[in-house]
Parts: structure tokens; sequence; C-alpha cells
């Protein structure tokens, strides 16, 4: 397992509640951090068939752009009743512009009245390094669908995603508490463990 021991740390996001999330969850580990969006990179074209494959081929393309090491994540909802869709085209159900709240009705009306309603949150994180090394990890939380949406915190999928155990949806969590228990801090736990010392 190769160890992070860079000072910056490139996010391989356009998306700002994503980068403020992953920023968060990483801070005691790294002095800085830029984003793709910073770096005026293209979001390459995600051609593999599971979260681990377009999560390496992110990471490579900005660390490949830039010379940075990078953190690219790629997570998705994972839907029981829909065979695993929206899956890793949990973004493109939105559309063109990512509307989630497109997206978010795209899956209720594809579930109807199918009694099943359980649903993953997967997080596939990869750390690559300009010479082509990566490393992965997966975090996964179970839970249900949930509609009408409900709360405005979290981003994506999180108003009509209600974990076990518990009886509000990560979009009314308080973020904290989302951190605590979120596909991604599980992910970035396993990554926190392995790739980066205090």
């Amino acid at each position: 397992m190769r160890i992070f021991d860079g000072d910056e740390l490139l996010i391989a996001t356009h998306n700002k509640g994503k980068a403020r999330e992953i920023s968060a969850l990483l801070s005691d580990y790294v002095a800085h951090f830029s984003t793709a969006a910073d770096h005026d990179l293209p979001e390459p074209e995600e051609t593999g068939e599971t979260f681990a494959e377009n999560a390496i081929l992110k990471a490579q393309a900005a660390a490949q752009a830039t010379g940075k090491i990078c953190l690219s994540d790629d997570s998705g909802l994972d839907v029981s009743a829909l065979n695993g869709d929206p899956g890793i085209y949990s973004a493109r159900w939105g559309g063109p512009e990512k509307d989630f709240n497109l997206a978010m009705k795209k899956v209720h009306e594809a579930l109807g009245d199918n009694p099943d309603r359980s649903a993953a949150f997967i997080c596939v994180l990869a750390i690559g390094w300009p010479d082509g090394h990566s490393e992965v990890f997966e975090g996964r939380v179970e839970g249900d669908i949930i509609w009408p949406m409900r709360g405005e915190k979290g981003f994506g999928y999180d108003p009509v995603f209600v974990p076990k155990g518990y009886d509000v949806t990560f979009a009314e969590m308080d973020p904290a508490e989302k951190h605590a228990i979120s596909h991604r801090a599980m992910a970035f736990d396993l990554l926190v463990t392995q790739c980066f010392k205090k």
C-alpha cells in the first residue's frame, strides 16, 4: 500500500458539495486541496463498467494531466428492485444538467409500487499517482428509498435515501451525523488507515 506524502491533493471533481465533503474528511492529513475545476480539467468520459474502474480512470486522468497526486470517487445509488440501477449511471439519470430532482423522480417512477424499496449507496475512492499507480477503497451503506423526497442538506440522491436504523434521510441529517455513517465516510476510513499518516 503506497502512502500519500505530498502537501497538496487534487480532488478530481467539479461538484462543490463533494469537494467540501472530501476536504473536511481529509483536512487533518492534507495541507492544501485543489479541484479539477480549479485546474480547468475536462471531465473524462467514464467508460468503466464498475465504480472502481471509473474511479481509477478519473484519478489517473487528472494525475497525468497535472503531475499531482489525485483523489477521485465514483459513487452512486444501487436500487435492488432496479437490478442495481442507476448504479454507475447515477449522475447521468439527471440528464445533461445532472438534475438530481429529475433523477430521483425517475427512480421513484421506475420503482412504481414495487414493495422492495431496499437500496445501497456505494462509494469507491481511488487515489492515483502521476506514475500510474492507484489504490482503491470501497464503502457501502444500506437503506431504503422513500418518496416524496425530504430534507435540504446533502446532495445527489440524499433526499430519498433513509439509511438502515434511521427514520430520517441523508438530506435531513446534520452533516456531521451523515459523515459518521455514510458510504463515503466508510471508504475514507479505509483510505486514511492505509494511505495517510498524521
